[in-house]
């Protein structure tokens, strides 16, 4: 099943992904049904990341930026241990997602979205361009 899902989520196009489920199912037929109706289900959602340029795809299906955040307040909670009360855990915890959320929108980007606004208008310009062609 893990060989599957990567082979899925690492492919480099919509349709090599589909072929790549299309063997997992054959692989799971009778086998873990319910897990293969799961993922179909949500098949069409998870590999929209795929239509974007290759240099947002890794960010976007990683949740590394999320498990660092993670790693961050627990290594600041591990010094104080016991928490008098929940409201200054959700205090400690609030002013580390400010203080990050700060970072992110005044320095360090995730993303330079300036690429992505280009290829945007582009692929705008693309689909009209077929639209007015066949009308």
């Amino acid at each position: 099943m893990a060989e599957g899902l990567k082979r899925i989520f690492r492919s480099d196009a919509a349709a090599e992904a589909r072929v790549a489920f299309g063997d997992l199912v054959d692989k799971l037929a009778g086998k873990a049904e319910r897990a293969v109706e799961v993922l179909e289900n949500g098949l069409d959602d998870s590999l929209t990341v795929l239509e974007l340029p290759e240099k947002y795809r890794r960010r976007l299906r990683t949740t590394n930026m999320a498990e660092r955040l993670n790693e961050e307040v627990r290594r600041r909670e591990k010094v104080i241990r016991i928490f008098p009360n929940e409201a200054s855990a959700q205090r400690l915890i609030g002013a580390l997602l400010a203080e990050q959320h700060e970072v992110w929108f005044t320095g360090k980007r995730y993303f330079d979205m300036t690429e992505y606004f280009e290829w945007k208008e582009a692929r705008e310009e693309k689909q009209t361009g077929k639209l007015i062609k066949i009308g």
